[in-house]
């Protein structure tokens, strides 16, 4: 089967990386295309996956828009001369137009259900949507939900076990208390419109956290001067090891939030745009969702000063990894048996169970 990719933030890296490796070992052949976006391209040749360089993007509406049209005629062009015979992508407007003009079916992941206009972008150019059970919305006929969270593609067990190494990369003793904080650049689609951490309340907690553990901030903005020194640096791999070793993760990215969720590490998430899959594991106990900075540091510096406070966490993650699939192994599944198992699982939902 030949397979067109489109990514567009480095975490798409992550959800499709494994499932590449394992196709291709199966004789598969991809086209991935990629936005130039924070660490994806860093991502994408660590992995050894080849890609096509499809720009920066944009930042506003007008702009955005513009872009495209521009990525649109690119991609169609690549798919040309690709031939696929299926799109793939995490709710990708480009990939799911070139699809539709092209006649083939686009398999799109998404995970964001308030994220309307990045929906209404790519839902009605798709084949098959298949999202989270906890995803809210409902696409009808076309939709088909796993057990699962889009973050276990690339932290389930099976793929990746924390390197006690990165207490070497972040100058740290082995075992020492450190906070991860993630700050937003509030561009994205689905940004737009919410907020998170005022600046002003950011130098606040950090200041504040800093007496209890070590800090370190990931920012898809550039910081302002005094909190560039707590600025984290890793190489962009080595990031799921910090926060699996770490004590507790703040941050406004959704993203982020959830790996930690499902590493086991207590996450504060603060932005005003939540989701079903973050309500989700706020019932497991993994995640705090917060829509402004009311109580957070409160709650911080309770989970700093929690006996076993990632033992407790571990036990958690493990009661969730219980509930949920190999979800990286399930899409090995479907796409191989592409379409007949959409019908496989309309007909048994609970198929998906072989992949626990």
């Amino acid at each position: 089967m030949r397979i067109f990719i489109d990514l567009g933030h480095p975490a798409h890296v992550h959800y499709f990386r494994n499932f590449i490796k394992l196709m291709e070992a199966k004789g598969h052949v991809f086209f991935i295309s990629a936005r130039d976006k924070e660490v994806s391209f860093v991502l994408l040749n660590k992995y050894e996956i080849d890609f096509y360089n499809r720009g920066k993007g944009a930042k506003n509406i007008v702009n955005k828009f513009l872009y495209l049209f521009k990525s649109d005629y690119l991609l169609y062009k690549q798919a040309k001369l690709f031939k696929p015979d299926l799109f793939m992508s995490f709710a990708s407007p480009y990939a799911a137009h070139v699809a539709k003009i092209l006649g083939k079916p686009h398999v799109a992941f998404t995970d964001t259900d308030n994220a309307k206009l990045g929906i209404l972008s790519f839902e009605p150019f798709t084949k098959t949507v298949l999202t989270p059970i906890s995803f809210k919305k409902s696409f009808g006929k076309k939709h088909i939900r796993f057990n699962g969270f889009m973050e276990l593609c690339y932290l389930y067990p099976s793929y990746f076990e924390p390197n006690p190494s990165i207490f070497s990369f972040l100058k740290i003793n082995p075992g020492e208390k450190f906070i991860i904080f993630r700050f937003v650049s509030w561009d994205a689609n689905h940004d737009i419109g919410q907020t998170g951490l005022s600046l002003e309340y950011k130098n606040k907690i950090v200041r504040e956290l800093s007496k209890y553990a070590k800090v370190f901030i990931s920012s898809e903005a550039k910081l302002p001067n005094d909190l560039i020194p707590y600025q984290i640096n890793i190489p962009a791999e080595k990031i799921h090891d910090a926060m699996a070793y770490a004590t507790l993760f703040i941050g406004e990215g959704a993203t982020m939030a959830s790996e930690c969720a499902m590493l086991g590490t207590p996450a504060i998430y603060v932005n005003t745009l939540s989701a079903g899959t973050l309500e989700e594991q706020e019932k497991y106990g993994l995640l705090f969702g917060y829509r402004n900075s009311e109580g957070i540091l409160e709650k911080a510096l309770e989970l700093l000063k929690t006996p076993n406070l990632k033992e407790e966490f571990q036990a958690r993650r493990q009661k969730m990894l219980a509930d949920k699939i190999d979800v990286t192994a399930f899409m090995v599944w479907f796409v191989e048996n592409y379409p007949q198992s959409v019908q496989m699982m309309k007909d048994n939902p609970d198929y998906q169970d072989n992949f626990r």
